[in-house]
C-alpha cells in the first residue's frame, strides 16, 4: 500500500477513535509513514540532551532516579548521588511501574493508608513515608523490596524516610529501564 494511502487510512481511524487514543495512534503512524524509526517524547529528548549522573541511568535534572531493570534507586542533588543505589521493588505483571523522564513529586503523606490495597482483615494497607510522583497514586513508600508492588516503588523503611525527607513537591523523578535508556541515548 502506498504511504499516502496508509496515511489516509490512519487518519480515518484516528478520527473514528478521537475520544480514545486516536490522536496518539495518528501521531505514531505519521512518524512511521515519514520513515522515522522511533519518535521520542519531548521530555525524553530533553533528558537525553543532558548528561547522565555518573553511576546512574538518569540525567542531571533528576532528583530521584529509578532503574526498573536493576531494581535500584538513587537520590540525587545537582547531578550528584546523595543516597544509593538502594534496593527497591517495583510493580508486578499487569501493575507495572510507569516509565517516565519528567515525573514530578505532587504529594507527600508520612502516614498514608491505601484505599486501593487492603490488609487481609480489610483495613487499608499502610504506606509509610509516601512520596507520590505519578498518576494513579504511584509513590515511593516503605514496603518490602522482596515482593512486587501494585506499581509503587517499595523502599526499606530507612530509605523510604530518606526519600520522604529529601524530595520536595515539584522535584523531578525519572523512572527508566537502563538498557533502553542507554540505547536511546546512543541513537540520538
Amino acid at each position: 500500500m502506498p504511504a499516502s494511502e496508509m496515511w489516509v487510512n490512519v487518519v480515518r481511524f484516528g478520527v473514528r477513535a478521537r475520544l480514545g487514543v486516536g490522536l496518539g495512534i495518528v501521531l505514531a503512524a505519521s512518524a512511521v509513514v515519514a520513515g522515522q524509526a522511533s519518535a521520542e517524547s519531548p521530555a525524553a529528548q530533553a533528558t537525553h540532551a543532558e548528561p547522565l549522573v555518573p553511576g546512574t541511568p538518569c540525567s542531571v535534572s533528576a532528583r530521584s532516579c529509578v532503574d526498573l531493570e536493576s531494581q535500584q534507586a538513587w537520590l540525587l542533588r545537582d547531578g550528584t548521588i546523595v543516597r544509593g543505589p538502594v534496593r527497591i521493588s517495583s510493580g508486578g505483571e499487569g501493575e507495572e511501574t510507569p516509565v517516565g523522564h519528567s515525573l514530578r513529586v505532587y504529594r507527600k503523606d508520612k502516614d498514608h493508608l491505601s484505599e486501593e490495597s487492603r490488609l487481609p482483615n480489610g483495613d487499608p494497607a499502610p504506606m509509610p513515608w509516601s512520596v507520590f510522583f505519578a498518576d494513579g497514586g504511584i509513590a515511593f513508600h516503605g514496603g518490602s523490596p522482596d515482593r512486587d508492588s501494585a506499581g509503587c516503588i517499595h523502599l526499606e523503611p530507612a530509605d523510604a524516610e530518606a526519600w520522604f525527607n529529601d524530595l520536595q513537591i515539584g522535584d523531578q523523578v525519572q523512572v527508566v529501564k537502563a538498557s533502553e535508556e542507554l540505547a536511546a541515548r546512543r541513537a540520538s
